[in-house]
Parts: C-alpha cells; structure tokens; sequence
C-alpha cells in the first residue's frame, strides 16, 4: 500500500477513524475506517474497507480506567497488519476548539497541547476526548508526526462583529467571544460547491448542518461571515442532547431556585436537553419521526422552528440569500426534515421539489426555485487528511 495519513475523531466513548492513501500529486483516497465504539462498557473494533466490506469486526475487553489508550492499541495493532510501519506518514486530529491563537492547523508538539489543555472547560463534551487520542498516540508511535485541525479555524476570519458578545471588553480580550464550531464540516461544503453547485459557490449560502449536534453558517465566497453557534457548542439550534440557545437568566434561575450548582448545570445543559429533553422519548430524529407520540411530534416542530429562524437571522447577516445546503446526519438523510424546513422557508422564494428531494439530490429544489437547495454529504475526515498533509509537507 502507498503511503497513508490516519485521522482519528474521539469522543467520550468511541474513537472513529479513517485511513487515507496517498496516490500521485498528492491526491487523498479513502482506504479504511471504522470505530472503536463502547469504549467504557463493551467495546468493539470495527473496520471496513473503502468499498463499505466489513475487514474487522471484534469484541474485546478493557482492564483499567485508561480506555482510550487501549481502544488506540487495538487500533494500531490492526494497522500494523494492514500497513508497513514506515508508510503512516501522519496522525490528524479533530480537536473542537482552538481558542483565539489557533486559526488554523497546527503540529502539535508540548507546548501546542498544554495550550489545547487549557480550552477544555469551553468545549467540556469534546475537548479532553480529543486530547486523549493525541496523547495514547504520542505514548504509543512517539515518532509519528500528529496534527490538530480545529472545529473552530474556520470561522476565525469572520467578521469582527460576529465575534462580540455586548458584554464589557475586558471579557472579550480574555477570550470570551463567539468562536463558532463545526468549522471543519463547512469548510468542506465551501470546498464542494464549486463542482456540486458552482453557481452559488461564490455566492450568499447558508449551510444547515444537522445532526446530534447541530448548528448553522452563513457563507459568503465560500467564508464564514456568522455562525449559529457561539463561544460553546451549546449555543445556537437544540440539538439531540443540548439546548441551544438560552436566556442566560434561565441558567441564573436554575442556580437560586432549583439550587443547581455549575456541575449540575452543566449536565443538565449538555446531557439532557434539546430532542431528548423535550420529547422524554429519545435523542435520535429517526425514533421520533417514527413515533406517535405528541411530544416527539412536538421536539421536531420546535428543530424545524428554530432552523427556519436561524435561517432568516443569516440571510439578514448576509444580506440576502442564494443558496441554501443541507450536510450531517440528519441534513442528509432525512427528506422529512428537509420537506419541513424550506416548506416553513418558502417565503424566500425557495420551492421544493419532492422527487429529488426524497433521491437525495444533490440538487432539490425545483429549476424555478429563487432560492437553489442542495443536500451534499460532508466529509470532515477529509477536510482533516487534507489539511494533516499539507502542515505536514510544510515542515
């Protein structure tokens, strides 16, 4: 096999990964991916090949409270077998926040990671899972170069404005700032749309990426100009478990009247709200699609409301609206969801068409359409061996 750039996305208990090959001028194809899921209770390693064949499925066990590192020797034993050591070139890293210094892909060395380490109380979900990915792989493969690519780089060129909070300065110098995330999923739209739609490429695009976590991006020449997310990624759309957007008088509330101290809180907001929390049923769109019960039905109205009011609140930010792309989970396997929003947005000008949109499109709105929507699969992986690579021949 030729050389190959291996990217890894770790979560609390699962640790998802992607082989990428490399071929003539560079070029990245996918070789392999799969997960070590369950990593905390009965975990598993499961691999397939680009073609979607299963190459590895098998339970094994973890002794010990360090599970991420031994889900990551499983992982590296495998590849071991499916690679010649010298040929991984590269680790990259999902890491969701970058903070205000990084805007842009970095190698990580000591210093990097200590900085890394001190964002963990912003994106307390995501931050020190993707941390322990970095540190079992630099225990394990010392030698091998790793490269940490941020959910929030892309928006770090936006508009100054977008960055405020009206709170007094000294907070904003101290960082507290609306940094946006998913940055990683958007800026793979951006790189997509000249070929998939290259008469809104270059023109005012926002982005609907919907999944457990979920949120929105105005484009505009395909940059970030805002984000419904802000110095969380709790903010913004509800999500499968998150709130979204919340008066921060509720969080005052929740603290004197219910005695809720900031831990509490904390689970609670992150853990036990949006989809989960309204319906009492699930955090999964697809059982409460399928379900009877009023609650789901309500849970999926208030997603809807809430998008399609994202949705206005971009268009003013941009000034107008060319282009409207569903991505994710949820943004590209769901034709109901997608029925529903541009059926409450269809004063935009924006007309369905319902064949396409329940193929999947990419294009789904109809040719008379003022408003041209698309549902095209992102590829964070990707993004990420892409921008692995390029630091790599860098230094």
């Amino acid at each position: 096999m030729p050389d190959a750039v291996l990217v890894l996305n770790a979560g609390s208990s699962s640790v998802k990964f992607s082989v990428y090959a490399l071929g003539e001028r560079d070029r990245l194809a996918l070789d392999s991916k799969g997960q070590v899921e369950g990593i905390g209770t009965q975990p598993r390693f499961v691999a397939h090949g680009s073609d979607g064949a299963k190459l590895r499925d098998e339970a094994f066990a973890i002794s010990g409270a360090d599970g991420h590192d031994q889900a990551l020797r499983r992982l590296g034993g495998w590849l071991r077998e499916r690679l010649a050591d010298d040929r991984l070139l590269a680790v990259g890293h999902r890491v969701v926040h970058g903070g205000v210094e990084f805007a842009a892909p970095v190698a990580i060395d000591a210093s990097v990671l200590a900085k890394l380490e001190s964002l963990c109380p912003l994106a307390p979900l995501h931050q020190p899972h993707n941390l322990a990915a970095i540190k079992a792989i630099k225990t394990q493969m010392p030698g091998l170069p790793q490269v940490a690519c941020f959910d929030t780089a892309f928006h770090r060129h936006h508009p100054e404005l977008a960055d405020w909070f009206a709170l007094p300065r000294r907070f904003y110098d101290e960082g507290i700032r609306r940094y946006g995330f998913h940055g990683l999923s958007y800026e793979y739209i951006a790189s997509a749309l000249p070929e998939v739609a290259p008469e809104i490429a270059k023109a005012r695009v926002v982005v609907a990426h919907l999944g457990s976590g979920a949120s929105m991006c105005g484009l505009r020449d395909g940059r970030s100009q805002d984000s419904t997310m802000g110095f969380t990624a709790l903010d913004g759309l509800p999500m499968g478990t998150r709130c979204g957007a919340l008066d921060p008088g509720v969080v005052l509330h929740l603290n004197r009247a219910h005695g809720m101290d900031a831990d509490a809180i904390e689970r609670l907001l992150y853990h036990d709200c949006g989809l989960k929390g309204v319906s009492g049923i699930s955090n999964d769109m697809r059982d409460l699609l399928a379900s009877d019960d009023p609650k789901a039905a309500q849970a999926i109205d208030l997603f809807v409301w809430r998008i399609c009011r994202e949705l206005g609140a971009l268009a003013a930010a941009l000034g107008g609206l060319d282009g409207l792309v569903f991505t994710a989970g949820i943004g590209e396997r769901s034709p109901e969801i997608r029925a529903r929003v541009c059926a409450r947005a269809a004063w935009l000008g924006i007309e369905l068409d319902d064949k396409a949109n329940r193929s999947g499109g990419p294009r789904i709105s109809t040719s008379a359409s003022k408003i041209a929507v698309y549902a095209i699969p992102t590829d964070e992986e990707l993004m990420i061996a892409r921008h692995t690579l390029a630091v790599l021949r860098q230094a």
